[in-house]
């Protein structure tokens, strides 16, 4: 282990300890920090000796700003199969720490975004910061809000998670609280103090009341949610089925809120809105591995050449010019057999036992 190397893993008393190790690039994932990070978790889930697991990001800025989305699509455009092998690996992670027996404690301090939601979302705690900014930006990308988006997102209340999904909105820790997607809210000078208590705890008996205990000594008030205010426009113009009838729903309301949020809708993909809409409908029926199947997918119809995610990746994070040219001007010229198309089983499939 060095200050190399691009994940750690540590113990601190009864805690084993993850630190996401590239604060230049925001702590975003790549295949190697999964492939490690995999088989240590597995170990730590049947050892006696390891009572919970604690996951930061180091660097002050970022607990994770996402997956390395950009090395994925160099390889799509090279014939690489990282455009399989990062997904599946990936789902394959974010399915262990769903089902990861102990508790697991993240703690978003910064930009946590995407596959940073994955590390995060899945886990027993969830401890923002108030420098917290969460979002799920894929359809500004041409992709979709996966690592298990189908499955948290419509956990939100009304339609917030579609809303989260749609428009890429950036949250703080009052809004991710509101909306259960952080459990506590902690002040980010506390964070060196409540490391150590967690450390110190005695985790041998019964870890979770053990945590939660250390975790109510740091807890306080996130603020009042900026959502809340306009929570009766999400959930009605949000709770149709169709993307045209929601621009429609955001075009007739009249308010402020509504045309900032229109705006923004017009300039995502929307291919990526359609097939996210989609997916979202569908996940409410599905439980969680049939979602994570579903996402993969997704996630390999949106690697076939010519879909938006080359367009998106290459005007966002390449050319840097904010101006893709998306395979359809709106949403009416993206029709109903194209969108199913997306969720088309492929082989190898990714199925859970």
């Amino acid at each position: 282990m060095s200050d190399e190397d691009e994940i750690l893993f540590d113990r601190a008393g009864d805690l084993g300890v993850v630190t996401l190790n590239r604060p230049k690039a925001l702590n975003a994932l790549n295949l190697s920090m999964i492939e490690k990070m995999n088989p240590v978790l597995a170990d730590w889930r049947e050892d006696d000796s390891v009572a919970a697991v604690l996951i930061k990001g180091e660097g002050g800025k970022a607990f994770c700003a996402g997956g390395d989305v950009r090395a994925v699509w160099e390889a799509g455009r090279t014939g690489g199969d990282l455009t399989s092998r990062f997904f599946w690996e990936e789902y394959s992670l974010n399915r262990k720490i769903h089902m990861f027996p102990k508790p697991y404690i993240a703690l978003l301090d910064g930009v946590t975004m995407g596959g940073g939601v994955g590390l995060s979302i899945h886990g027993s705690h969830r401890v923002a910061t108030e420098r917290l900014m969460f979002a799920m930006p894929e359809t500004g990308i041409g992709l979709f809000p996966d690592v298990g988006g189908s499955w948290f997102l419509n956990k939100c209340p009304g339609e917030t998670g579609l809303y989260l999904a749609l428009t890429g909105a950036r949250i703080g820790a009052a809004d991710a609280a509101a909306l259960g997607l952080a459990t506590h809210v902690v002040g980010s000078d506390d964070l060196p103090a409540l490391e150590a208590a967690l450390a110190g705890a005695s985790l041998k008996g019964d870890a979770a009341a053990a945590i939660g205990a250390v975790l109510a000594d740091f807890n306080r008030h996130a603020g009042e949610p900026v959502l809340a205010p306009n929570r009766a426009i999400i959930d009605r113009c949000f709770a149709h089925d169709r993307l045209e009838d929601i621009f429609d729903a955001l075009a007739a309301d009249g308010s402020a809120f509504a045309a900032e949020t229109l705006a923004v809708l017009e300039k995502k993909s929307p291919t990526s809105m359609k097939v996210t809409l989609a997916q979202l409908r569908r996940g409410r029926e599905l439980g969680f591995d049939a979602c994570m199947t579903m996402e993969y997918r997704l996630s390999q119809a949106c690697m076939r050449p010519g879909s938006d995610f080359y367009e998106g990746i290459r005007a966002v994070l390449v050319d840097k010019d904010h101006a893709p040219n998306w395979s359809a001007s709106g949403p009416e010229e993206v029709d109903d057999e194209t969108v199913q198309g997306y969720f088309a089983p492929v082989a190898p499939d990714l199925r859970f036992a």
